[in-house]
């Protein structure tokens, strides 16, 4: 491997990513250029990140604003998927990764380098989904990780290399939690919460209320959605970053989208997150309702089935992968239809639909009746369900009945 002159960081502004700028420079004698997507992070991490970057000796720092090309070219495709991995996480630092590596490649372009690189650790699932991204967009760059290299193993390590060489950063001594924010959520890991026999500490939470403090009022909601892709809410139409900033500081007064789980990380371990989603929370279960409604059995079956497969790729790196490709645009064809809107009701930490219309619904008030129906004869399931039923009852004649 050829010595690199120019790099691009995969930078936040964090402890982490401040100390690889000087110890790149240190090792190989180069240029390195820092590079942030905004897909949500708030001013708390942005403000002032182009003076942090160069008060750590980066020679540029590139700020794109990604929110919107985030959530319509990542997000809502997840969406129209329903995509959950292991049925409780909604995704949210996962579909994040591949337009910040997409995004870091198209600025190493722009400025001639010969290198990427990330600051994720070799324990974790984002070091796949950067690497994996910039295999598909720039397999002739170079991969740097010096997590994977150097010789530092810890938060006070890290900190003391910092103060050895002089690098301004806030991060302190005490074991914090570590966190990701974006439009779609937040995530919480590390501190108290390594132990999963400890409750999660009332300070952990940053985007919803303790639901039994929430309003003893519930609030209903008007979701209205078209081909499977959130567009209004309450009637109003709005750009996807109003509307699920909207919906986020709606769902979180209300204590909605809280969720403790010990997940399967990619490397093997498990790993507890708490995570924050309650924007997602309440587009899911709306999506859900009017699914149900505007879906054809087998179609929306077949949907389910696929659904944790598109979900597993997404989690494990693969979004530029062949097979998402081919997901995804089997799931905008089968949720053409999906249009209509949903009355969510926001209560006490929970999101329930109450109320679905569309003008696609496969629904027929006249052949679910328990009246008369003019368009369903009752003497037509005598024979269905002979036929139905006849795989098992030859088998019972032959073989016995069940024990």
């Amino acid at each position: 491997m050829s010595t690199p002159r120019k790099i691009v960081l995969a930078y936040s502004g964090g402890l982490d990513t401040s100390i690889i700028v000087h110890w790149l420079r240190e090792r190989y004698d180069c240029e390195v250029h820092a590079y942030c997507g905004d897909v949500g992070q708030g001013a708390s991490e942005l403000d002032g990140l182009h003076q942090k970057a160069q008060a750590a000796g980066a020679a540029s720092c590139r700020v794109d604003d990604l929110r919107r090309e985030w959530l319509t070219d990542y997000v809502w495709p997840c969406l129209r998927a329903m995509a959950v991995y292991e049925g409780r996480y909604l995704l949210g630092t996962s579909m994040a990764r591949p337009i910040l590596a997409k995004g870091q490649v198209a600025y190493a372009r722009e400025i001639g380098a010969d290198a990427v690189a990330h600051g994720c650790t070799g324990k974790g699932n984002d070091q796949v989904r950067f690497e994996l991204g910039y295999q598909a967009l720039a397999p002739d760059l170079q991969i740097l990780a010096p997590w994977r290299d150097w010789d530092i193993t810890s938060r006070e390590d890290a900190l003391d290399y910092a103060d050895r060489h002089g690098i301004p950063v806030t991060a302190s001594r005490t074991k914090i939690y570590s966190r990701d924010r974006n439009l779609w959520h937040i995530s919480h890991e590390g501190g108290a919460l390594e132990s999963p026999g400890n409750p999660p500490p009332d300070d952990v939470w940053m985007l919803t209320a303790d639901p039994a403090r929430a309003p003893d009022e519930p609030t209903v909601l008007g979701i209205t959605c078209e081909a499977g892709v959130p567009v209004a809410v309450d009637g109003e139409r709005l750009p996807p970053e109003q509307l699920l900033a909207r919906l986020n500081e709606l769902g979180g007064a209300h204590g909605v989208g809280r969720v403790d789980i010990c997940e399967n990380r990619l490397v093997g371990m498990k790993s507890r997150g708490v995570y924050e989603t309650p924007g997602g929370t309440i587009l899911l279960e709306a999506l859900r309702t009017l699914r149900a409604l505007t879906m054809e059995r087998d179609t929306m079956r077949l949907c389910e089935k696929l659904m944790p497969d598109y979900a597993d790729l997404v989690y494990t790196g693969r979004w530029f992968h062949p097979a998402r490709v081919a997901m995804d645009a089997l799931f905008t064809s089968a949720t053409r239809a999906v249009t209509g809107t949903v009355q969510v009701r926001l209560f006490k930490g929970t999101a329930t639909a109450i109320a679905c219309e569309s003008p696609n619904s496969l629904y027929s008030e006249d052949l679910a009746t328990f009246g008369a129906s003019a368009s369903f004869e009752q003497a037509d399931s005598r024979g269905f369900v002979r036929l139905y039923g006849l795989p098992g009852a030859v088998a019972a004649k032959v073989q016995g009945g069940a024990s």
